[in-house]
């Protein structure tokens, strides 16, 4: 694969878990909130929240690195 092309897949790699992650942040809410404030305001959801962020963002991360750099070799 063309060294530049790696570089280019590697960055779109990197940046595609961060908007993936703001993504699932913002609409965990609507499938997980059970709308209550009161709920949705603990310690406990938000960590909640943030674990799966979190999971879902370098599960992401992992599968597009392994794409990218699976097929080069030096």
């Amino acid at each position: 694969m063309n060294t530049t092309l790696t570089v280019v897949l590697g960055i779109v790699a990197i940046l595609l878990p961060l908007f993936i992650g703001r993504l699932f942040w913002k609409r965990f809410d609507q499938h997980f909130g059970r709308n209550d404030e009161a709920y949705m305001d603990t310690l406990g959801y938000f960590l909640k929240k943030l674990g799966f962020t979190a999971l879902v963002a370098f599960v992401i991360l992992w599968i597009g690195m392994s794409l990218v750099f699976n097929g080069s070799t030096s």
